[in-house]
């Protein structure tokens, strides 16, 4: 199968038909094997029915379908599972990612030899003040935290080597993430594609400012699970060394004054060293014990699945 095409929704009743139209007239003009599965996140319109209908009237529509609202990231792992096509692409339901883009993105994974291809919706059409401004913000950090030199990581429109989202697990909120996750999972021929960005048709979108609080947040997760994600000793352990000594040298620093330099001086514990010295030893031990147990989570999870389907079709 050449491409599977990867949709994750929320009550998106009046463009599911239309998409799914405009997505087979463009595969079939260029005579692609393909599938189009639809997630539907726990929708509480008749998007499930319409999925239904399709499913029944064209073969290659696939539908899983949520027991409630598990997030974006949930329904793109769900979907990735699913996936059969040498080629996946992913895009969002609201009719602002242009299916004639899947052509050019499907040859740049296999004429080129990229493992990912992020979209850039270099011109939008979203409220500036809302949407605009803080993504610039958002990706700039991005790129400088994550080492990915990508302009919309936000884009949902992408296309990945079918190898990529087999051995990368998205969970939580890392959507956005993808491309920082294929990086670190070795995957590092990353490009990425101007698309045309089209005007919300139906409904209203599901992301408000405070996806860009979730999504900065996430960038702090990323950035210490990319560095230190694997071995959480490195970083807690090497962190309370450096406490622990300081700590250790404030006491032993006590220790000689008070025994060979002034012995009949102030109380220790009248010192202000003494309670640097004890509160630097305490921190130092949590970050130790922080990072023994850190290891022993990391050997002991076992891959949990964050969401529950309720039904296939």
């Amino acid at each position: 199968m050449n491409l599977s095409i990867i949709i994750p929704l929320l009550n998106e009743e009046e463009s599911l038909n239309e998409l799914y139209h405009w997505i087979a007239k463009v595969m079939q003009s260029d005579g692609y094997l393909y599938e189009v599965i639809f997630i539907d996140d726990g929708s509480t319109d008749k998007s499930w029915e319409i999925i239904i209908k399709l499913a029944y009237d064209h073969s290659e529509v696939k539908g899983i379908r949520f027991l409630e609202n598990f997030g974006k990231s949930q329904a793109l792992h769900a979907g990735f599972a699913k996936a059969e096509g040498d080629v996946i692409i992913t895009m969002d339901a609201d009719l602002q990612d242009n299916p004639e883009e899947i052509p050019e993105l499907y040859q740049m994974i296999t004429s080129e030899g990229y493992d990912l291809i992020s979209g850039w919706k270099k011109v939008r059409y979203d409220s500036k003040i809302a949407k605009n401004l803080p993504s610039k913000l958002f990706n700039f950090a991005a790129r400088k935290t994550s080492g990915v030199q990508l302009n919309d990581f936000n884009c949902g429109l992408k296309a990945y080597k079918k190898e990529v989202i087999k051995n990368i697990e998205v969970t939580g909120e890392m959507h956005r993430y993808i491309p920082v996750l294929a990086k670190n999972a070795g995957f590092s021929k990353i490009g990425e594609k101007i698309v045309k960005h089209q005007a919300r048709k139906y409904g209203e979108t599901k992301f408000g400012m405070e996806r860009f609080i979730r999504g900065f947040l996430d960038l702090i997760t990323i950035s210490f699970i990319s560095k230190f994600g694997k071995r959480p000793m490195h970083f807690f352990g090497a962190w309370g060394a450096i406490i622990l000594m300081v700590g250790f040298l404030f006491a032993f620093y006590l220790g000689i004054d008070k025994i060979f330099i002034n012995p009949t001086g102030r109380l220790i514990t009248e010192r202000p060293q003494f309670y640097i010295a004890l509160t630097a030893m305490i921190i130092g031990s949590q970050f130790f014990v922080a990072g023994f147990l850190g290891e022993l989570i990391l050997r002991s999870k076992k891959g949990l699945k964050n969401y529950i389907v309720k039904e296939h079709i």
